[in-house]
């Protein structure tokens, strides 16, 4: 079947094995890969480039996409739109909205649409992205995952000393308190945007099944784990850190027996194709812990708020009847 799959953050940690997964092992699918810097001059799009360069007959293309700017979401979901109507590019198979964004050692950071970048990044982006391609999957469906992590539940991450939380006025997720304890509430704010992510998926779930035009779609949440090798231990972190990721790496075939959550890129972003794909647990929806479905916390199962925070992210996204195919927004 000739498909695209659509991937964000594309020259991450994640991803690039993944993508390579795919071009291994999928070739028949195109790769529309998104990054923040297309430019040859970040070193993570080179290597992006390098791993392309293996596999001659690839079907990819690498666009700019900035998600810290909702005007450049709407452009590239107009353009990709326009190129999957006019056959340009085949129809979507997936999704998967692997960028990130997170800041442990400065206080919150607004975008150019004056909201904390943590949040748009991870949460309010990614659902304007995917709520302006709905018409563009295949007519069999396909699969949206949204990454979530351990860090959208209270008491799980080791980083954690301010738990995550959807507060009654929502709007403290987009304009966010300073804090003294920079780390502790730069990884707040990074776990609040998973509990969104997660939430916003349940409320999603619903009403896709409900649309007999997109009930063929399916979103998954889904935690890869705690990625010993992320470069994100290296991004806006503090030096401690970098240093337990080296004393992390070497010792990963003993430290996950006690904790088998700890993986490599590598072997999430295999698993986050197979989910994409549909060839793990077929036409399910929900949480996903690696390859496993499971429950997500117990806030993130409220109805009531995953409601709230579905309308919110719609008005913060610039989401509308006019421009999404979703009937119920």
């Amino acid at each position: 079947m000739t498909a695209s799959i659509l991937i964000t953050g594309a020259n991450g940690t994640l991803a690039i094995p993944a993508i390579e997964y795919i071009l291994g092992h999928y070739p028949d699918y195109t790769a529309v890969l998104t990054v923040r810097n297309d430019s040859d001059a970040d070193a993570n799009t080179q290597r992006l480039r390098q791993v392309i360069a293996r596999y001659p007959a690839a079907r990819t293309s690498i666009h700019k996409l900035d998600l810290a700017s909702l005007s450049s979401v709407h452009e590239f979901a107009n353009s990709l739109s326009e190129e999957i109507r006019a056959k340009r590019t085949p129809p979507l198979k997936a999704i998967l909205c692997n960028a990130y964004y997170w800041d442990l050692v400065g206080d919150p950071e607004l975008t150019q649409d004056g909201f904390d970048k943590t949040f748009q990044i991870n949460h309010v982006s990614h659902s304007a992205l995917v709520l302006r391609l709905l018409d563009r999957f295949a007519p069999d469906g396909g699969r949206v995952v949204l990454f979530s992590s351990e860090a959208h539940q209270p008491g799980r991450a080791m980083l954690e000393t301010m738990p995550p939380a959807i507060p009654s006025d929502l709007d403290l997720l987009v304009h966010p308190a300073s804090f003294d304890d920079k780390q502790g509430a730069g990884f707040q704010r990074y776990g609040n945007s998973k509990l969104a992510i997660t939430a916003w998926t349940h409320a999603f779930n619903r009403r896709l099944e409900k649309d007999q035009d997109l009930s063929k779609i399916t979103a998954v949440a889904y935690n890869p784990g705690g990625l010993v090798d992320s470069r994100a231990f290296h991004t806006n972190t503090h030096w401690t850190l970098k240093l337990m990721q080296y004393t992390i790496s070497p010792l990963l075939p003993l430290l996950r027996y006690q904790n088998p959550q700890l993986r490599t890129g590598a072997e999430s972003g295999v698993d986050a194709i197979e989910l994409a794909l549909d060839n793990v647990h077929p036409s399910e929806r929900g949480y996903f812990e690696l390859l496993e479905k499971d429950e997500s916390s117990d806030e993130s199962r409220d109805e009531a708020k995953q409601e709230r925070l579905w309308t919110k992210t719609a008005e913060w996204a610039g989401i509308n009847k006019d421009n999404t195919a979703l009937r119920d927004l």
